[in-house]
């Protein structure tokens, strides 16, 4: 249909086209300067400047921007934002393209090392100092991530520990938890990052640290040593070597707090136990001791998966079913 202007002897032609309540505001749009859009049940008018068109359409009509002329230039400009991964839903939002040609967009983008998919829907933006590996440390998309599922989260376990500086050698996978439903465990040739549930967590327990995309959640020293004694089955020398080193780390008063909003009880005795009778750092044995004052304490084994035969220590009330030995 031509462009029609509301001076133009044409306009009142085209009066008949419509009914007369949709032209009761039409006097006051031409005083606009911008661009208006007014989407009706069945039909869509655009009007750009003082140039009208009038468009029907049979159902209404979105507007979609487009921003980026490729994929290509959208990663690299994700990339210059200073994030390093994407997810489906912004890809969408950002093309209007058919669900076809953005998976082969993707695919030649993936054939060119550019990109690797780390789980279903999302993706890392590879830079050339990983592009050898083929596969981003976890630790630059790990918060995108959780954000992409909507589900809150810390860095735990070795992945924490490395962190704060208690890990002789980098841990080869990433240990993350989050609220139930539990994602499940990403495991590629390049990538193994595991999921642990948890029912909540104190927010004092939790410290940010920045990366090079940003800050991501981490549990703090305190909280990273008893979920090493509840979580997975892990070699006891290997969690007792990087207790040896997370103390340096750890603070009295905050251990008493931690260990106070644990849930897991145990954990704390199993901890209590090695600061006590293993490491024998007074102060923060002393820290578990406060925190457990007023529980009951029962018989625990020090190793979750073995056998529960001996006797009890008396003040910990920890079955020593395992002999322990520094991997230092």
């Amino acid at each position: 249909m031509p462009a029609l202007s509301l001076s133009s002897p044409s306009w009142t032609r085209t009066k008949d086209l419509f009914p007369s309540w949709f032209y009761s505001d039409i006097p006051s749009l031409n005083r606009a300067r911008r661009l208006f859009y007014f989407q009706l049940p069945s039909l869509s008018l655009y009007l750009p400047c003082t140039t009208f068109f009038v468009v029907y359409r049979k159902h209404p009509m979105s507007v979609t921007s487009i921003k980026y002329r490729s994929l290509e230039e959208f990663v690299n400009e994700t990339r210059a934002s200073g994030r390093y991964s994407f997810s489906w839903e912004g890809l969408k939002q950002n093309f209007d393209l058919s669900d076809k040609a953005l998976n082969q967009a993707l695919f030649r983008l993936k054939q060119k090392g550019k990109i690797a998919r780390v789980r279903k829907g999302f993706y890392a933006i590879i830079t050339p100092e990983y592009s050898k590996y083929g596969m981003l440390p976890p630790h630059l998309f790990i918060d995108d991530l959780m954000k992409s599922v909507n589900k809150p989260y810390y860095v735990a376990l070795f992945s924490a520990a490395a962190l704060h500086g208690a890990a002789h050698q980098q841990p080869m996978e990433y240990y993350v938890i989050t609220e139930k439903p539990a994602l499940r465990d990403i495991r590629s040739d390049k990538l193994k990052v595991n999921f642990y549930v948890k029912k909540d967590w104190v927010e004092k327990d939790i410290v940010q640290r920045k990366t090079d995309a940003g800050f991501i959640q981490v549990s703090c020293p305190e909280l990273t040593a008893l979920d090493l004694l509840t979580y997975g089955n892990f070699s006891i020398n290997r969690v007792f070597t990087i207790l040896e080193e997370l103390i340096e780390e750890m603070k009295a008063p905050d251990l008493t707090r931690a260990a106070r909003n644990y849930s897991q009880k145990a954990s704390v005795q199993r901890l209590g136990y090695l600061m006590d009778k293993e490491i024998r750092n007074e102060k923060l044995s002393a820290a578990l001791k406060r925190a457990l004052k007023d529980d009951p304490l029962f018989p625990v084994p020090l190793l979750k998966s073995s056998n529960v035969n001996g006797r009890p220590d008396p003040d910990w009330k920890v079955i020593k079913n395992v002999n322990v030995e520094s991997d230092l």
